[in-house]
């Protein structure tokens, strides 16, 4: 993701065939410039706002638009069920970015992206200074692919599909921290491995959660019973409704190998503790008949024969070492000091 040098600007791209213009500018600019009847069916503008700060700005454009003021609001407090909202003259919708984030303290780097399609014009609302169209911006600028051969749409289109492409970058983010923890979960002790495998379970959670409306959503662009989608185009919505349906089975996918591993984890630590066990039991084995000779000539009665014996001392240590020894010894045959793990 790349960080914009201003806080707060916009970007205007008109392109066709033959040509591609851009602006950069404030919002206060282009209120006054972007309106209806500026705009040439002869190329397509693709209008971007990095960041909402200037509301009075951004209102007073989308009503210059005929926008209705609901989906104006819209921008700002997306509705919980997110839809594609159908206008004679536009179409309105939102949906949420995904990337890995750099932060300890934020599983996944998100923000709601609202986009306004007209007949020759699109408009993305980006809530933070960044930007996920690095690609679609050189296709424009190159004339790369068929991007400037196509409507608004197709923009769309393209836009959707780097969007899309986030989130397959987080699922590989996820898949490599997996394919790390799986590398020292037989190896490594302690509490955290569980807690990293916690923290990318509630990744993939939080993907699903974003993915899932934007399944929806391309499925109703690709049902759109719209002239501002050409059905030529309708193959591609279908194509980024079909990644989506990707991205959930590979969330799913990576969800159960996290929760094997947590099993793993829970199956090698309980491996681990019945060898710790055995051992001890060993120890206790072989220390209990050594106690139980201590403790027999520990009593203190006077007719004991041994008491009286010039080497007593000396044969009952040794009779101790012999028989620890022939324990240890016999444990080993049995394999039972031999570790699992």
């Amino acid at each position: 993701m790349e960080n914009s040098n201003h806080p707060q600007h916009c970007q205007l791209y008109q392109f066709n065939k033959e040509f591609f213009l851009l602006k950069r500018e404030s919002p206060v600019f282009f209120k006054e410039q972007f309106h209806q009847s500026e705009l040439d069916d002869d190329y397509v503008s693709w209008l971007n706002f990095h960041g909402l700060k200037d509301k009075e700005s951004i209102e007073t454009l989308c009503r210059n638009l005929g926008i209705e003021k609901l989906n104006i609001e819209n921008v700002y407090f997306p509705s919980r069920r997110q839809k594609v909202e159908e206008y004679s003259t536009y179409m309105f919708f939102s949906i949420k970015s995904a990337l890995p984030s750099e932060s300890f303290t934020k599983l996944l780097n998100q923000e709601t992206i609202s986009f306004i399609l007209g007949k020759n014009y699109l408009i993305s609302f980006q809530e933070q200074s960044s930007d996920h169209f690095t690609d679609v911006r050189d296709r424009i600028e190159n004339a790369r692919g068929k991007i400037r051969t196509k409507h608004a749409d197709f923009l769309l289109f393209r836009l959707l599909e780097a969007i899309i492409d986030n989130y397959f970058e987080v699922i590989e983010t996820i898949a490599d921290k997996i394919t790390e923890l799986d590398s020292v979960i037989l190896t490594r002790n302690g509490q955290n491995i569980l807690k990293e495998i916690e923290v990318e379970k509630r990744k993939l959670i939080e993907l699903r959660k974003i993915a899932q409306p934007m399944r929806d959503i391309t499925y109703q662009l690709q049902s759109a019973d719209s002239n501002l989608i050409e059905n030529s185009n309708k193959l591609y919505f279908r194509n980024l409704k079909d990644s989506c349906l990707t991205v959930l089975d590979e969330i799913d996918a990576n969800k159960q190998i996290l929760e094997g591993m947590a099993n793993l984890y829970y199956a090698v630590q309980g491996q681990r503790m019945n060898e710790i066990m055995k051992v001890l039991t060993i120890v206790s084995s072989i220390f209990i008949p050594l106690t139980f000779i201590v403790g027999v000539y520990g009593m203190n009665f006077e007719n004991m024969p041994e008491l009286k014996y010039k080497y007593g001392y000396y044969t009952v240590v040794g009779v101790m070492f012999l028989v620890g020894i022939l324990l240890l010894s016999y444990f080993i045959r049995r394999g039972w000091l031999k570790r699992d793990i």
